[in-house]
């Protein structure tokens, strides 16, 4: 049943079951970004090295991310393939130390070899930009019995997909019919639903107007009765409205992780994690009426 929390906010589930976490709902969690690439749209290099990796994941945590999210492999628009262990190498010796942090590490990648090791690792969540659609995905999150998931809308590839936006009719419905049949399949397979979470995958095979419509109807994707994973935070469409570069979008992606949370996001992927969190707790202590006591 929904369970609805002392701020308004209607969540599907009290918790996301995600590896050795139950991470409590009832108040948006921020997911915080390493990129452990060369390539990545917004912050590609600045952490592809273990070490930088490392100090980056420390200070996302320093400034109050809940889950840390590892991506060896760049999804922006026209970004090349790189190889199961290509990506491997570049996010699993930080996988291995983070697990030993004894905080929530989730893997963005669409390999099934490179969910297999992060798992294998101790990695405590799959975020897929392809819904564990790729072969062995689907078996390999079953026989887990309690890495969480997240399946994120997308068509075709990273490097095509902006070629594919051509939906038949109202976007947000076909989108919101999409992840309905990949949530049952993952549940037919036997994935209890409180490891699952949902992305309608904001910037992926979708034009400007389209994300803001979705961001405009997000509460309408609430009725599939799985949790929100919201991912606006630097994304190109922001550029389009405020003509800066991804580099100069933080103010633009707290506005827009914001706008999620009141449509009832349950997880906020971002960049900025102290702006983003600063900014939670100013909306909180509205909703609240009251600031939060002190220490």
């Amino acid at each position: 049943m929904p369970q609805t929390s002392e701020r308004g906010l209607t969540a599907p589930f009290s918790f996301w079951q995600a590896g050795r976490f139950k991470l409590a709902l009832d108040e948006p969690l921020v997911m915080g970004i390493v990129n452990v690439t060369p390539d990545s749209f917004s912050d590609g290099g600045h952490h592809a090295a273990p070490q930088a990796a490392l100090a980056h994941a420390q200070r996302l945590l320093e400034q109050g991310a809940h889950i840390l999210d590892l991506g060896g492999e760049s999804t922006r628009p026209g970004a090349l393939q790189v190889s199961a262990e290509q990506e491997w190498a570049r996010v699993g010796p930080v996988v291995q130390e983070l697990v030993r942090w004894k905080v929530p590490v989730s893997v963005d990648t669409r390999r099934t070899e490179v969910m297999a090791r992060a798992l294998g690792a101790g990695a405590d969540i799959v975020n897929d930009v392809q819904a564990l659609q790729a072969p062995g995905a689907l078996a390999l999150l079953a026989a887990h019995r309690y890495a969480g998931v997240c399946l994120m809308h997308m068509r075709a590839e990273p490097g095509t997909m902006q070629a594919h936006t051509d939906y038949r009719g109202d976007v947000v419905h076909e989108l919101r019919a999409w992840l309905g049949q990949r949530a049952q399949a993952v549940r037919l397979a036997g994935v209890s639903a409180q490891r699952i979470v949902l992305d309608p995958g904001i910037g992926f095979a979708k034009t400007a107007e389209q994300n803001l419509l979705l961001l405009k109807r997000q509460k309408e994707l609430l009725a599939l009765g799985f949790p929100l994973l919201i991912g606006w935070s630097r994304k190109s469409t922001l550029g389009l409205i405020t003509g800066r570069p991804a580099q100069e979008r933080q103010a633009a992606s707290v506005a827009a992780a914001l706008l999620a949370a009141q449509a009832g996001a349950a997880v906020l992927r971002v960049h900025d994690v102290a702006a983003t969190v600063d900014a939670l707790r100013v909306w909180r202590a509205v909703v609240d009426g009251k600031p939060p006591q002190e220490d």
